[in-house]
C-alpha cells in the first residue's frame, strides 16, 4: 500500500500553552454571550482551548519536511513557529470570538497547510477521495457533550459534525451548530412587543441576531400569557400597619404593593421529642437572610407553647441565627421547642414514609431602595398550597448514592424536586412553548416566508421549521428556569443558587421559590436573555450536523479531522443528570423531534461511565468502562483522516488504590493504556487549564483544573516490537532536542515548568506507542507505568523515588507555598503518582484546591521509618533536617542509622536542593540545606555509634 505523507501538525511539535491557558482560565468567569448560558452541561472545554487545539492539529509544523526527511532551515521554521504562536495568542482572546480579520487569518493558515498536504499526496492512489485541495475536511466529535468543540471548528471554518448518545447533549448541538447557519440573515418575524418602539428598517440581522429577536420576543409573549393564566399564584405583598409595627424601616412603605422577589421555606418534619411530636420543626440551616454591611437581616423564630412562629430583625445576625437548627456538619438538627436532637437517620425515615413538610420562613421583595424582607403571610402560604399541577414528571430519580442525595429523605421521583406550584408554572411555561411555535409559523407566513411543510428535524428551511426552532431555544429557557424553580435552589444573600451548583443532586434544607415574572435570579426573561446573547455569536458561515449516535458504533467520523472530549470515568454520570432537563425538553421538543425523544428518559445502558450501582460492583464498573472506551476510540483510529493526529481531552481526579503487588494504578496510566491498545500511537500531551479552579466539580474540594490534551495517530498494524535497551537508546535521542524545543518556543516559552513533566510525555510516548511492545529483559512487555516512570527520569536527571520528584519540582516553582490542586494533579500524574498517595505519604497538604509541601518543623516528631509504609527520600530527608534542628546531631545520626539505604540518596537530595536554593535566592531554606551538609561528619560518626555500618562509604563524603 502507497503510504500517506502526513506532516507533523504544529500540536505535536509545540504549543504556547501559557497564552492558551491564561485565555481559557479568564474565559470561566465571562457569562455575558458565552455559549455555556444557552443551557446547561456539567464540562464544557474553554472555546479557547478547544479554538487553539483544533487549530494546532490542523496546521503544520513549519519544520515538517524535516519530519519527512528533507533539510530545512532551523532558524526560519523558528521564525515561522513563533508566527504561528503569535496568532494563536491572538487567536484564543475572548475579544477575537467573532473578529473576522483574525478568524481569516487562522482560516487561510489551515487552507494553506491543506494544500500542502494536498500536494504531497497528490500521486496517492485514495488522493481524489482523501485529498481535494479545492475542499477541507470536515471535523467531528463523537463525545459532543456541551458542543465547545464543534462549535469552535465551525468558528474556524470546518464543516463540523456533533454526535453524543445523550438526546440532551444533540439538541444543546444543534442549537448551538445546525439551526443558526440554516436560518442565518433572516429578519425576526414576530411582532414587537407591547411599549417597545417600531423597528428600524437599518436593523442589522447578520448571522443568528434575528433568530435571536424573535426568541426574545415569543419570550416576552410567553410570558404575558403565563402571567394571565398563573399570575394569580403569586401575589404582590401589601405592607400594612401591622406588619410595620416593629419595623421603623417599613413605615413609609404602609399601604404599597411589592412584587415578591423570593419566598424563602425551610423543610420541616414532625419532633421526635414525644411531647412535641404533633408539631413539625422547621431544619433550617441558617436564618441569615442578609449578611451583607448595611442591609442585615434574619429570621428570628418565637416559641410559644407548642407552638412557634418566624419574624424578621434588621440588624446583624446572632451567632444563633447563623446556625439555624443545625447541629454541626454531622450532627443532624435540634428540635426548635425542646432542644432534642434531630439525627439524618431520623430525619431520612420521616422523608421516606412521606412525613417531610415544608414551611414559609420569609418573604423577600422588592422594595423602592432594594431588597425588603418580610416575615411569612398566612395567605401567601395557603396561595401556594392551593396550586394544583395537571401534569408530573414521575419517573424515577436513579439509586445513585453518590451523586443523588435526595431519594435518601424521599425525594425519589423528579416530580418531588418541584412544589406544586413550581409544577404549574413549569407545565405552564412548556405547554406555551408548543403555542409559541404555531403562533411563530403564522408570523412567518404573513411576512413572507415560504414554507415547504417540513419540519426542523427533516432539513426544512421554510415558516415551520423556522417556528420549530425558535421553539428549541424557547424550550431551553423553560429548563432554565426549572433549574431555580426546584426545591434543591437555595437562597444565597441576594440572589439564588440553582439546582446544579455542582455536578450532582444534592439534598437542600431551606430553599427559595422564585417568581417567573420578577427580576432576580431564575425569572423567566432571565433565561431568554442568556440564550438570546449567546446565539448573537454563533457562527454561521459554515454548516453544521449533531446527531444521536453511540461512539464505539457511529460511523460519522470516517474520512473527518476528529478531537473530542470523552467522560472522565466516574467523574459525572451525565445521563442521569441530564433527566432533570430531559423531561422538559421531551414535553415541549417530541413533536419537534419524535426520534430524539421517543424514550421515556435518557439512555444510560452504553453511557461510557463507570457507575458501580448500574454495574453491579466497582470492578464491573471498571471494566465496563474501559472495554467500551477502548471500542470508541478503536473506531476513531479507524476512521479518521489519516493526514490529522487525533486529539482527546483528558481530565479526572487520579487517585491510587493499593494491589497486591504494592503499587498503585492510576487512571491516567489506564487510560493511556486504552489508547494503545485501541492501536493509537502517542505524539503529543498538552496539559490544559481547562476548569475553573476549585469549584469545577464541587466548592471547596480537590477538584479537576486542568485537561490533558493527548495527540495520538493510527499506529501501523505491521509495527515491530523492540527491547529496553533500544528503547531507551532512542529516548536519549530524542527528548534532548524535544525538550530544547519545549523550553526555547518562540518569543514566549511555550511550556512553563510547571507543565514540562507532563508535555515530555508526549515525545517520549511517542517512540513507546509506535511500537507493538517493548520488551522487557525476560521478555514481558513493558508497562505505561514503567514507560512513564523512564521518560520521566530523563526530565528528572535523578533516580529519586516518584514522590521525591514531585516534591522537587514542585519545591522548585512554588517553595513552601500553596498551588493550584489542578496543578499538582498534573504534576503528580507525570512523576507517575498522585495527589493522594503524597498525602498519605505525610509530604503534602491539600485542601481547598489547593497544594502545598509540609515544611520539616510541621513534620510529627514521634514519626518511625521502620512503620512507615511510604517513605518518599524527601520525607525522609526533611525528618532528618527536624531532627538535627529542634534535638541535635546526634539524634539526627540515631535517625539516619535506622534508614542506612536511604543515605546517598539523601545526600544527594540535600545538595540538590541548596543548589536551586541558591539560585533561587532563598537564603533562609538554603541555609537549612547547608546546615545538614555541613553536619555531615557528626550525623556520621552518631550513626557509626548507633550502629549504621558502613555508612562513610554510603554518604559518599
Amino acid at each position: 500500500m502507497t503510504p500517506i505523507k502526513t506532516p507533523k501538525k504544529l500540536i505535536e511539535v509545540a504549543l504556547p500553552l501559557d497564552a492558551i491557558n491564561t485565555a481559557a482560565a479568564r474565559e470561566k468567569s465571562i457569562r455575558h454571550g458565552h455559549p455555556s448560558t444557552l443551557h446547561l452541561w456539567w464540562a464544557r472545554r474553554p472555546l479557547a482551548a478547544a479554538r487553539a487545539v483544533i487549530f494546532a492539529q490542523m496546521v503544520n509544523d513549519p519544520g515538517y519536511e524535516r519530519h519527512l526527511g528533507r533539510g530545512v532551515n532551523k532558524e526560519k521554521a523558528a521564525l515561522e513557529r513563533e508566527r504561528l504562536f503569535k496568532l494563536i495568542e491572538e487567536l484564543v482572546q475572548w475579544e477575537n470570538t467573532n473578529n473576522e480579520e483574525v478568524l481569516e487569518r487562522a482560516r487561510a493558515e489551515i487552507w494553506k497547510s491543506w494544500r500542502e498536504t494536498c500536494a504531497l499526496n497528490k500521486n496517492h492512489p485514495q488522493a481524489a477521495e482523501l485529498f481535494d485541495p479545492d475542499k477541507l475536511p470536515a471535523f467531528h466529535d463523537p463525545f459532543a457533550g456541551g458542543g465547545a468543540l464543534p462549535l469552535e471548528a465551525q468558528r474556524l471554518g470546518l464543516e463540523s459534525y456533533a454526535s453524543d448518545l445523550n438526546p440532551v447533549a444533540v439538541t444543546i448541538n444543534k442549537a448551538m451548530i445546525e439551526i443558526p447557519p440554516r436560518f442565518a440573515g433572516r429578519a425576526p418575524v414576530g411582532p414587537l412587543p407591547p411599549g417597545e418602539r417600531q423597528a428600524r428598517l437599518h436593523e442589522d440581522w447578520r448571522g443568528a441576531r434575528g433568530l435571536a429577536e424573535d426568541v426574545r420576543r415569543y419570550g416576552v409573549w410567553m410570558r404575558a400569557e403565563a402571567e394571565k393564566r398563573i399570575g394569580h399564584l403569586y401575589p404582590t405583598v401589601t405592607i400594612t400597619a401591622e406588619l410595620a409595627a416593629e419595623r421603623p424601616d417599613l413605615q413609609p412603605l404602609v399601604g404599597q404593593k411589592l412584587t415578591v422577589i423570593a419566598w424563602l421555606w425551610a423543610r420541616t418534619v414532625k419532633s421526635p421529642n414525644p411531647a412535641f411530636s404533633h408539631v413539625e420543626v422547621p431544619l433550617a440551616s441558617t436564618f441569615v437572610l442578609s449578611s451583607k454591611a448595611g442591609k442585615e437581616a434574619y429570621v428570628e423564630p418565637v416559641v410559644e407553647g407548642d407552638r412557634y412562629r418566624f419574624t424578621v430583625r434588621i440588624g446583624k445576625p446572632t451567632e444563633a441565627a447563623k446556625a439555624g437548627t443545625a447541629a454541626g456538619k454531622r450532627g443532624g438538627f435540634y428540635c426548635l421547642l425542646s432542644g432534642s436532637p434531630i439525627d439524618y437517620k431520623y430525619i431520612r425515615s420521616e422523608g421516606q414514609a412521606g412525613r417531610m413538610g415544608a414551611r414559609l420562613m420569609a418573604i423577600v421583595a422588592e422594595g423602592p431602595r432594594g431588597r425588603i424582607y418580610l416575615p411569612p403571610i398566612p395567605e401567601h402560604e395557603a396561595i401556594a398550597r392551593q396550586a394544583e399541577p395537571t401534569w408530573r414528571p414521575d419517573h424515577a430519580l436513579p439509586v445513585n448514592p453518590r451523586d443523588f442525595k435526595t431519594p435518601n429523605y424521599g425525594l425519589g421521583r423528579f416530580s418531588d424536586l418541584f412544589t406544586p406550584r413550581q409544577l404549574v408554572a413549569l407545565t405552564t411555561f412548556s405547554d406555551l412553548v408548543g403555542e409559541a411555535i404555531e403562533r411563530c409559523r403564522q408570523d412567518a407566513l404573513a411576512a413572507g416566508m415560504p414554507d415547504d411543510g417540513v419540519g426542523l428535524d427533516a432539513g426544512g428551511t421554510g415558516a415551520t421549521a423556522y417556528a420549530q426552532a425558535v421553539g428549541v431555544y424557547l424550550a431551553f429557557a423553560v429548563d432554565y428556569a426549572a433549574n431555580y424553580w426546584s426545591v434543591i435552589a437555595t437562597p444565597a444573600d441576594g440572589f439564588i443558587r440553582g439546582t446544579f451548583a455542582r455536578q450532582a443532586l444534592p439534598m437542600t434544607w431551606d430553599y427559595a421559590e422564585a417568581p417567573p415574572f420578577g427580576n432576580t435570579s431564575g425569572n423567566w426573561m432571565g433565561g431568554i436573555e442568556w440564550a438570546a446573547k449567546a446565539m448573537d455569536g454563533f457562527p454561521v458561515s459554515g454548516s453544521g450536523v449533531s446527531a444521536q449516535a453511540d461512539a464505539a458504533a457511529q460511523s460519522i467520523s470516517a474520512g473527518k479531522v476528529v478531537s473530542t472530549d470523552p467522560p472522565y470515568y466516574d467523574n459525572i454520570g451525565y445521563a442521569d443528570l441530564s433527566d432533570f432537563f430531559y423531561v422538559w425538553l421531551r414535553r415541549s421538543l417530541r413533536p419537534v423531534f419524535p426520534d430524539l425523544f421517543a424514550t421515556l428518559a435518557v439512555p444510560k445502558a452504553e453511557e461510557l461511565v463507570a457507575t458501580p450501582y448500574r454495574h453491579g460492583s466497582r470492578e464491573k464498573a471498571e471494566a465496563f468502562f474501559l472495554d467500551g472506551m477502548r471500542r470508541a476510540l478503536k473506531n476513531l483510529a479507524e476512521q479518521a483522516h489519516p493526514a490529522f493526529p487525533v486529539t482527546i481531552y483528558y481530565a479526572f481526579k487520579q487517585s491510587e488504590t493499593e494491589s497486591e503487588e504494592g503499587t498503585a494504578s492510576t487512571g491516567w496510566e489506564t487510560f493511556l493504556q486504552a489508547v494503545l491498545d485501541a492501536g493509537f500511537a502517542i505524539t503529543g500531551t498538552w496539559p490544559m487549564r481547562t476548569e475553573r479552579g476549585a469549584r469545577s466539580i464541587g466548592i471547596g474540594t480537590n477538584a479537576l483544573a486542568s485537561s490533558i490534551v493527548l495527540v495520538c495517530r493510527q499506529r501501523p498494524a505491521d509495527a515491530p516490537t523492540v527491547s529496553r535497551r533500544e528503547f531507551l537508546r532512542e529516548l536519549n535521542a530524542v527528548l534532548p532536542e524535544a525538550l530544547d524545543e519545549m523550553t526555547r518556543g518562540g518569543v514566549h516559552s511555550p511550556v512553563a515548568p510547571v507543565d514540562l513533566s507532563q508535555a515530555i510525555i508526549g515525545p517520549g510516548m511517542a517512540i513507546f506507542s509506535q511500537y507493538a511492545a517493548v520488551l522487557e529483559a525476560d521478555g514481558t512487555p513493558m508497562r505505561v507505568k514503567t514507560a512513564l516512570q523512564l521518560i520521566n527520569r530523563y526530565l528528572a536527571e535523578d533516580d529519586f523515588d516518584a514522590d521525591t520528584q514531585f516534591c522537587l519540582h514542585w519545591f522548585e516553582q512554588h517553595g513552601w507555598s500553596a498551588g493550584k490542586y489542578g496543578e499538582a494533579d498534573v504534576l503528580a500524574r507525570a512523576k507517575g503518582t498522585a495527589v493522594d498517595a503524597l498525602v498519605a505519604a505525610g509530604v503534602v497538604e491539600a485542601a481547598r484546591g489547593s497544594v502545598r509541601l509540609l515544611k520539616w518543623r510541621e513534620l510529627p516528631a514521634d514519626w518511625s521509618p521502620e512503620t512507615d509504609t511510604r517513605t518518599p527520600i524527601w520525607e525522609a530527608l526533611h525528618h532528618l533536617i527536624r531532627a538535627l534542628n529542634t534535638e541535635g546531631e546526634s539524634a539526627a545520626g540515631r535517625l539516619l542509622a535506622r534508614m542506612p539505604t536511604r543515605a546517598e540518596a539523601m545526600r544527594a537530595l540535600t545538595y540538590r536542593l541548596y543548589t536551586l536554593c541558591e539560585r533561587q535566592g532563598w537564603a533562609e531554606d538554603a541555609r537549612a540545606y547547608n546546615e545538614l551538609v555541613t553536619a555531615w561528619s557528626a550525623i556520621e560518626q552518631a550513626a557509626g555509634d548507633a550502629g549504621m555500618v558502613g555508612v562513610q562509604g554510603q554518604l559518599g563524603l
